[in-house]
């Protein structure tokens, strides 16, 4: 797997979170992988934590409260510091144990839903950060392997068919219902999977941002539970 990340020009790997958050984009290169071996059993958490909602965020009481064997305890204490060092960074990290996302299904042409190809966008520069502790873990595309949904003929006819609007304001409609930042695989495009215990940091597409943004979709779970980090 290390090999895959360090051979990929989009993909720079670093060994520490020191490097992860000072390391600079630039060029094809728009991710940042911390590359880890982690320890510890992270089943067993998730097998402990207590699935609320399709989407549940735990806290670190929630997993301070877990009754956890040796090996239990050295996996909670790895999420514990990667929540601090996030944190201690000015990120919000967000610890959630995942059934399931919402699905996009309203409109049979395109799907805005975390399981299509896309890129976060902010109003600010900021990055997206994650970690797959457990489950199945997120896809990434080069720029160069896929085609933004709304410029393929036949999506932006039916597009501009939904649309009511005039076509002066077209654009600012797409951007309102997040179309523009959905992507579709081309041919025989080549997805990198993130793998389990990585710590990975993503470039957002925000006024300051020098690259391309990270094009990544959420997994298909296949009636499994995700824990991710993510914020």
């Amino acid at each position: 797997m290390l090999n895959a990340f360090s051979n990929n020009s989009q993909i720079g790997v670093v060994a520490s979170f020191s490097e992860l958050i000072h390391s600079l984009f630039q060029g094809e290169m728009n991710a940042l992988c911390w590359h880890r071996n982690l320890l510890g059993d992270f089943q067993e958490i998730v097998n402990k934590l207590e699935l609320k909602e399709n989407i549940t965020e735990i806290s670190i009481d929630d997993l301070l409260a877990l009754q956890l064997s040796d090996d239990g305890s050295l996996a909670r204490e790895t999420i514990i510091r990667d929540m601090q060092l996030l944190a201690d960074f000015g990120a919000s990290p967000s610890l959630n144990l995942l059934k399931s996302y919402e699905r996009d299904d309203e409109l049979d042409f395109i799907s805005t839903d975390v399981y299509s190809f896309h890129v976060d966008r902010s109003p600010i520069g900021t990055d997206t950060f994650l970690c797959t502790y457990y489950g199945a873990a997120s896809d990434i595309l080069p720029n160069d392997q896929v085609q933004q949904k709304i410029l393929i003929p036949e999506i932006r006819q039916q597009l501009l068919e939904l649309h009511e609007g005039t076509e002066a304001d077209f654009e600012s409609f797409l951007e309102e219902y997040y179309f523009d930042l959905h992507y579709q695989p081309i041919a025989n495009a080549q997805p990198v999977n993130l793998g389990v215990g990585h710590l990975w940091r993503l470039a957002v597409d925000h006024p300051e941002q020098s690259v391309l943004p990270c094009v990544h979709r959420a997994p298909v779970e296949n009636n499994e539970y995700r824990l991710l980090l993510i914020c």
